[in-house]
């Protein structure tokens, strides 16, 4: 733990260093007014949260301040202002975010809010920014209902919450998006028996009934196995399994953090999954290769969801930051660190395009016409005050939500494998390796 500590620290150092070298230069040619534009970023950066996504989103905010200062920051008239990111640790749960996001809100008196990991904090905090009229971009919670709250008027929509703006946008997909990848790569394997391994959250539970019900429609039989976060030992749990007559054709695991390594690692310690009978569908944490192969060593054969632009479609944004990535961290850029990176440029394009930054109806009417190519592709959002008509059809989740970031079904298959290697098995569109799964064993 010390050594772990200790590195962590020195990559910190290296950071800030990093960060203060382009705040001297910055400050040499662009005149910088007194005053910054302060934004405020909320992470979980303790336990029972999920740490390496907070450490991950953090430095995407502290890159991105530091891109846009280098830039000259943000030109409010005549005057030019650094951006400040505020981050703030949520330990991933509810209580924590509300009292984090109300201190930058009162106290730091932040001009937007960016970031969030769980779905959990993202909900609880939602009523608070339509309260205080705080531009807010969550940019990774998966709950669908973060984006179809109810907060504006239209047909179908759940009972008007607030006679104000809507300041809640999204950029990462619905869990209904995410699920629908995952079940159409599952049904195209010929599965008829899942278990969906689900965490007791405000992510898990939504995102599990998502999936059971796609499944189920295609006629395949689904149990579920409910776990809370923060477990260590899943053996009792695991167990039951064997109750069964016999495995399940696939195991699809929605738990979130660290929690999900154990897991996995259990789950293959006791042979039930991945075998050449049985799938094992993992988190997306699994991208991160190095924290993966360390704590699921007997992973190989696991398939794992990606939220994001695959590394063979980065852009020369993205490459970059995965080069400051590994340079920073010794291991590839995770997507949840582009979401962070990406949504501290977007609020501050709105900024700038509003000119003001006092004004927050103004933020949210520039956020709803944005249209900028950042690391993960270009961003704008098809439905808002500026397009208030969903068509028939249309989930509720499509206001102030990002509509087309990108999902893919990836897998390994080989022990030790960089997530740069990992075969992507699904949509075909982006198959890199021309097969849709490596079973075991073949």
């Amino acid at each position: 733990m010390r050594k772990t500590l200790w590195a962590r620290a020195a990559v910190l150092m290296l950071m800030i260093a990093s960060l203060l070298a382009g705040a001297v230069y910055a400050d040499s040619h662009c005149g910088f007014a007194d005053d910054a534009i302060r934004i405020g970023g909320v992470v979980p950066l303790s336990a029972p949260g999920s740490v390496a996504g907070g450490i991950g989103m953090d430095w995407g905010f502290q890159q991105a301040a530091a891109d846009i200062n280098a830039a000259c920051g943000i030109q409010i008239g005549d005057a030019r202002h650094r951006v400040k990111v505020i981050t703030v640790d949520s330990e991933g749960v509810s209580e924590f975010g509300q009292l984090v996001v109300e201190r930058l809100i009162l106290q730091d008196e932040v001009r937007g809010i960016v970031g969030f990991y769980h779905s959990a904090v993202a909900l609880a905090t939602m009523g608070m920014v339509q309260r205080y009229r705080m531009p807010t971009i969550y940019a990774h919670p998966r709950n669908d209902s973060i984006s179809a709250a109810g907060y504006t008027e239209y047909e179908g929509a759940p009972p008007r919450k607030n006679d104000g703006t809507d300041y809640v946008f999204r950029t990462s997909p619905p869990s209904s998006v995410v699920g629908k990848i995952v079940t159409d790569w599952l049904l195209e394997q010929g599965v008829e028996d899942v278990v969906i391994i689900l965490e007791n959250t405000d992510y898990g539970h939504p995102a599990a009934a998502a999936e059971r019900a796609q499944l189920e429609r295609a006629g395949v039989r689904v149990d579920q196995l409910e776990v809370e976060l923060g477990t260590e030992d899943f053996v009792p749990i695991l167990t039951r399994l064997y109750a069964r007559a016999k495995l399940p054709d696939a195991i699809r695991i929605l738990v979130s953090g660290e929690t999900s390594y154990n897991l996995t690692q259990q789950m293959a310690e006791l042979g039930i999954a991945p075998t050449a009978d049985t799938i094992c569908v993992t988190n997306h944490l699994a991208f991160q290769s190095i924290q993966y192969w360390n704590a699921v060593p007997d992973g190989n054969y696991c398939v794992f969801e990606r939220v994001g632009t695959i590394p063979s479609f980065y852009n020369d944004l993205a490459s970059d930051l995965d080069a400051r990535y590994q340079e920073d961290f010794g291991d590839i850029l995770v997507s949840f660190a582009m979401e962070a990176y990406d949504s501290v440029w977007l609020m501050a394009d709105a900024i700038e395009r509003a000119g003001t930054f006092s004004d927050p109806d103004a933020i949210v009417a520039a956020l709803e016409t944005t249209d900028i190519d950042l690391s993960q592709g270009r961003y704008y959002f098809t439905y808002g005050s500026h397009n208030p008509e969903l068509p028939a059809g249309t989930p509720a989740y499509m206001w102030h939500q990002w509509p087309v970031p990108e999902v893919t079904v990836m897998q390994y298959f080989e022990a030790g494998q960089s997530g740069l290697d990992a075969a992507v098995v699904y949509p075909p569109v982006y198959q890199t390796h021309g097969i849709s799964y490596f079973k075991p064993g073949d």
